[in-house]
């Protein structure tokens, strides 16, 4: 069991997603950059839809209560346990009364922990991710447990996954959406020649981008909408939706982002700048 002692600013449980439900106007969920989270399920050698905690901008205070294999990919909060600094993409091996900690932001803006076998939790429509309005909780508070396998063989070996992941690329491909052609041709160079950066209006659901769009479409018949979506509003504002988006929505999709440019944009922090790249 781990109890959390501190929460952190957001802390969540996710596995890989709900899918099979957005006719009914569940989202799909599952963590908000899926590379980092299959990453450290991959090198705990644990399944791809095991559950793992993301961790947001600033990390909780954890006390483990059984031994296990550890892993934190994606973004480094300055991870301890302990009081001693260990490092991201590695197994570590945790021990009863071990607490794990985390400290400064030094790059990206969300991490993953994982643990052997995945973290036990009730499912909601076939998944343990949380989602608002979908499971009960949303978030880990104070005082909060989760639970997971207990791993007592000897620990022999550790190794270092010598892999550098680009977490301040500031491109991001998309492909043309639904309505994009609607757009005039000034506005399309703006698309792909201008700077856009992240708002302070930001979570798992959506993100507004700061810079307006001159926008001369009407309003659409309310259509699918998926996770990298980016609908133009009335006003001009652009918005990115992220992987607790709602399921349809009447705003014209302009552009799609591919899934890796929704992993890259899941690790901007406010007033990070960037371009859109067209895949032809």
């Amino acid at each position: 069991m781990i109890k959390v002692l501190k929460s952190g600013l957001f802390t969540n449980l996710q596995d890989a997603g709900r899918l099979g439900f957005q006719s009914y106007g569940i989202p799909i969920s599952g963590p908000m950059d899926k590379f980092s989270f299959d990453l450290a399920n991959k090198i705990l050698n644990n399944s791809l839809n095991s559950s793992a905690l993301e961790i947001t901008m600033t990390g909780p205070l954890l006390e483990f209560y059984k031994n296990t294999l550890i892993c934190i990919t994606g973004a480094d909060i300055s991870p301890r346990l302990n009081d001693i600094r260990i490092e991201n993409n590695k197994i570590i091996e945790v021990k009863p009364k071990d607490r794990l900690s985390f400290g400064a932001l030094v790059s990206g803006f969300r991490a993953y922990l994982g643990v052997l076998g995945g973290f036990k939790s009730n499912l909601t429509h076939n998944s343990s991710s949380m989602c608002f309005g979908v499971t009960k909780h949303v978030r880990l508070v104070k005082n909060d447990t989760l639970n997971y396998q207990q791993y007592d063989f000897p620990f022999k070996e550790q190794f270092t996954l010598d892999l550098i992941v680009n977490k301040n690329a500031n491109h991001l491909k998309v492909y043309k959406g639904p309505e994009y052609d609607l757009l005039n041709d000034t506005t399309k160079k703006v698309l792909f020649s201008n700077a856009f950066s992240l708002s302070n209006t930001f979570n798992r659901m959506a993100i507004q981008l700061n810079e307006k769009l001159y926008n001369q479409i009407n309003p659409i018949i309310t259509s699918p909408v998926l996770p990298g979506t980016i609908q133009l509003t009335p006003n001009g504002t652009l918005i990115v939706l992220m992987r607790d988006c709602q399921t349809t929505g009447g705003y014209p999709r302009i552009l799609q982002l591919d899934e890796r440019s929704i992993n890259t944009i899941s690790q901007y922090k406010k007033d990070s700048s960037f371009y859109f790249s067209s895949i032809i």
